[in-house]
C-alpha cells in the first residue's frame, strides 16, 4: 500500500523571515480528501560544543513560544545556500565566542514532520579555542558549561527540554559509550 498523499492545490498563507505558512490540499491513498497546513522553514543547526576539560557548552535563553529561559546547545537558521557546517561555526562563534576548525556531523533528523519541513543538522565542535561571544541583534545567551552526567541528569529532570539539545547529549553520550 502506497501511503503518499497526492497535492492537489497550495496556497500560501504567510511569508515570514523565519517561517511561511502554506496549507496543501491533498488526495489520501483511499481517494479521500484533506488539508494540511505545512510550515516552511530552511533548516537548522544545532553544536554540541566540548571543551578540553570535557564540559559540554550550553546556552541559556529566553524563548518567547514558550515563555521560558531555557537550556540549549547554540543553533540557529541556515541562511540561503548556506553549507549546514559553516553556518555551525558562525552560530558557534556568534552565541559563545569559541571557535574551532574541527567539526563533525553527528546527525540530521526532522524537528516535527507533522506539520514542518524543517531539518536540523547536529554538529559536534571539538578543539575549541576561546573568543568573544558577538549575538545577533535582539539576542540574548549566557553561556554555561557542564558535563555530559549533568547534562543527563537536568534531562531526567525535565531542566533541559529543548529537543535538539536532548537529541545532541544522546546522541554524544553514545559515542562516549562506544569508545
Amino acid at each position: 500500500m502506497s501511503f503518499e498523499e497526492k497535492t492537489l492545490k497550495s496556497e500560501r498563507i504567510y511569508e515570514g523571515k523565519i517561517v511561511n505558512l502554506r496549507v496543501d490540499t491533498v488526495e489520501l491513498p483511499q481517494k479521500k480528501y484533506s488539508k494540511r497546513e505545512i510550515i516552511e522553514h530552511a533548516g537548522a543547526v544545532g553544536i554540541l560544543a566540548v571543551t578540553k576539560d570535557q564540559k559540554i557548552v550550553l546556552v541559556k535563553q529566553f524563548r518567547k513560544p514558550v515563555e521560558e529561559t531555557i537550556l540549549e546547545i547554540p543553533a540557529g537558521k541556515l541562511e540561503a545556500k548556506e553549507n549546514p557546517a559553516d553556518c555551525a561555526l558562525r552560530e558557534l562563534g556568534e552565541e559563545t565566542g569559541y571557535k574551532t576548525s574541527k567539526v563533525k556531523k553527528l546527525l540530521e533528523f526532522y524537528s516535527s514532520p507533522g506539520f514542518t519541513n524543517e531539518v536540523l543538522h547536529i554538529y559536534l565542535a571539538e578543539d575549541l579555542e576561546e573568543g568573544i561571544a558577538h549575538p545577533d541583534e535582539g539576542e540574548f545567551v549566557e553561556p554555561v558549561h557542564i558535563g555530559i552526567e549533568e547534562a543527563l541528569e537536568k534531562i531526567t529532570k525535565g531542566e533541559i527540554k529543548d529537543a535538539k539539545t536532548i537529541i545532541a547529549i544522546l546522541a554524544y553520550k553514545n559515542i562516549l559509550n562506544m569508545l
